[in-house]
């Protein structure tokens, strides 16, 4: 069995995998090899990172509850940081560089396209989680409302989910894989944390 110390020297290797594919989409940005519509591969690049890590991230939060795997805990706030990380940077994308702040036709962007509107919800209740995502916020706040909060990563997964899956215009199977595994894991911890202790009484 892997300890948590052990396991923490590792940590910084999946830092460091975790945030090269950032600086490498940047100088392909930079070189020019990013594809005939650079930004809007970029936006992606960072938009599916973002999903995926926050997959990963929920997905560890269910396996660390295994008294086997609980050494994964140790990683589960800097995965989520990053989800948050690169979700900010596929937002940035998107008003910075495809629309150069112009704040009028953002807005109404928002408001007027499905796909965009739950994709701008879903990184509106990820702020919540990373303000409170530091140790101290949890002696603050109390456990069961510090809790609470972070119960906002499955909203804002399956929204996240779905605007990827009304984005993709042709091949659907990889935004519908993603769906499929919130839902299973969404209904894991339904189980587990509803059912099973109702079970129990």
């Amino acid at each position: 069995m892997i300890s948590t110390t052990s396991f923490r020297k590792i940590k910084p290797i999946i830092f460091l995998a975790i945030i090269a594919p950032s600086f490498l989409w940047s100088f392909q940005l930079i070189n020019g090899s990013l594809g005939v519509n650079p930004i809007e591969k970029l936006m992606d690049n960072f938009g599916e990172m973002g999903l995926r890590l926050i997959i990963a991230t929920l997905l560890i939060s269910s396996l660390s509850e295994f008294k086997k795997l609980r050494f994964l805990a140790d990683v589960r706030r800097m995965v989520g940081l990053f989800a948050f990380f690169y979700v900010s940077c596929h937002f940035f994308t998107y008003i910075a560089l495809d629309h150069f702040f112009d704040v009028s036709f953002i807005i109404k962007d928002i408001l007027k396209r499905p796909f965009i509107t739950f994709g701008f919800l879903s990184f509106v209740l990820l702020i919540p989680l990373v303000i409170t995502s530091p140790k101290k916020m949890l002696k603050i706040l109390g456990y069961a409302v510090w809790k609470k909060i972070h119960y906002l990563i499955y909203p804002a997964a399956i929204l996240s989910s779905v605007h990827f899956f009304m984005l993709v215009r042709a091949n659907k199977f990889e935004p519908a894989i993603y769906i499929f595994i919130i839902l299973l894991l969404l209904l894991y911890r339904f189980y587990y944390k509803v059912i099973v202790p109702r079970l129990a009484q």
